[in-house]
């Protein structure tokens, strides 16, 4: 058995930070896909509380939560940090990767998951958050500064799948005139030589994500 196995799913962005942090490590994983309406039993033995992707192995010992996994991997292997030096710059990362995860990533699948004029109401909701993250990535390259860190993986979902997102829920977030730094930061991130390899293609979320919206909706009109 490998010495580190990364479970996850190709449509989450969650599993794609995990794995974009051990490429900038250089540690060698086994993938396992996973089926997330046929959770396999090694799913739920190893995050038995959650039962949700993704979950790192290593050495055997379970470690799930994206956040807490990159923290892990950051501590682990120390070359390439992901997190910098300096207690405020830390304390600084780990603030705005954890309102990335609970307010941008959340009210812009609310988005995604509604129609109407509650989609309208978690649209504004969307927007203010994006608004506020533009804010701290202002007059930067990244928000770790000239190179990605935490919470530049933390926000990668939002160059790739955001779009996604916005074709399929009939929405658009990620406005050039209303979020320029964003939109810079957007497009540096996908530059970045390992990111630009290490990404599914757009035509293999489009689908799962139509699916999923559809689903949702078709149950809450019931």
């Amino acid at each position: 058995m490998a010495e580190v196995k990364l479970f996850g799913t190709l449509p989450s962005p969650l599993s794609w930070r995990i794995q974009w942090a051990l490429k900038l490590k250089g540690v060698e994983y086994e993938y396992v896909e996973e089926d997330l309406m046929n959770k396999s039993p090694l799913l739920l033995k190893y995050n038995p509380v959650h039962k949700k992707i993704p979950v790192l192995l290593h050495n055997e010992r379970p470690i799930p939560e994206s956040l807490v996994i990159l923290e892990y991997i950051d501590e682990t292997w120390q070359s390439n940090p992901l997190l910098p030096k300096d207690p405020l710059e830390r304390a600084n990362a780990r603030f705005w990767a954890k309102f990335v995860d609970e307010k941008c990533l959340v009210s812009v699948f609310a988005v995604f998951l509604s129609a109407g004029k509650e989609q309208e109401k978690h649209l504004e909701e969307a927007a203010a958050a994006l608004k506020i993250l533009e804010g701290c990535v202002h007059g930067k390259r990244f928000f770790s500064g000239e190179g990605i860190g935490y919470a530049d993986l933390v926000a990668g979902w939002i160059p790739q799948w955001l779009p996604v997102i916005e074709e399929v829920a009939g929405v658009k977030l990620l406005d050039p005139q209303s979020l320029p730094s964003l939109c810079a930061w957007s497009k540096s991130f996908l530059q970045v030589e390992l990111i630009k390899e290490n990404l599914p293609p757009r035509d293999e979320l489009i689908g799962p994500y139509d699916a999923k919206r559809k689903i949702v909706l078709a149950s809450a009109a019931t």
